[in-house]
């Protein structure tokens, strides 16, 4: 299922966070939304989700999300892995996948177990979720966006606070899922994670979409990317 989403504007305190960013994701495509801080990105991400209110049109394959509340636009076969942790820091593994799982059969606890093993948390059922490290929770968090096997997944900053090992776990699930025919939308200020697993990526600059490339390569290499974008990483990494 496609993601379309068209002229889409948020304004907030009389300012124009969003200025008519448009995109598309097709089935089983990866594609990064990448800018810096203050770009627009989480906004853009909380109005796809249904959190903030603008203006535009956002489609899941022929159906309108416009006006939709979250839990609707999940039934309709979004899902959303936020930037905000979202586990129940009290509960166990087990406990939050189970929170997500409806059936209350037998066959709820073989998948739970099924589903963590898919991820490396096998053994980590009985462990709460605040003794998790941030790569177990990140993964926690993908199982719990997925659990009703979404079309189209959203993810804001999954590569944050990971450290590289947990981030090349993470990036072969979400290629996995992509290879199932899930399309994922990813912003991430971790540019070389995020870039190794895209198939497209764009460049938000001043809420708008400046720079739409074919590859991570091209994007790599863009004069407006290397000027504002990169450039400016690369400044504060060494200052």
């Amino acid at each position: 299922m496609s993601l379309t989403v068209h002229d889409v504007r948020v304004a907030r305190g009389g300012r124009e966070i969003l200025r008519g960013v448009s995109l598309e994701v097709a089935p089983g495509e990866v594609v990064g939304i990448l800018g810096p801080s203050g770009a627009g990105k989480s906004t853009l991400f909380r109005h796809l989700a249904g959190t903030q209110v603008g203006s535009g049109t956002v489609r899941l394959g022929s159906t309108p999300l416009e006006g939709l509340p979250l839990w609707r636009r999940a039934r309709a076969g979004l899902g959303v892995m936020p930037q905000e942790p979202s586990v129940l820091f009290d509960l166990t593994v087990r406990q939050n996948l189970a929170a997500f799982d409806p059936d209350s059969s037998g066959a709820r606890a073989e998948r739970i177990e099924a589903r963590a093993a898919e991820v490396g948390l096998e053994t980590r059922l009985g462990v709460r979720a605040r003794d998790l490290s941030a790569g177990e929770r990140r993964r926690l968090e993908l199982l719990r966006a997925t659990t009703h096997s979404p079309r189209v997944l959203l993810c804001d900053e999954p590569f944050a606070g990971v450290d590289p090992k947990g981030a090349q776990t993470l990036a072969a699930l979400l290629r996995g899922l992509a290879a199932g025919g899930t399309s994922i939308l990813l912003a991430d200020h971790h540019v070389e994670e995020a870039l190794a697993i895209c198939d497209r990526a764009l460049l938000l600059l001043d809420g708008q979409v400046a720079v739409t490339a074919a590859s991570a390569a091209e994007f790599r290499a863009h004069p407006l990317v290397q000027g504002r974008y990169l450039g400016t990483l690369h400044a504060s990494a060494v200052g």
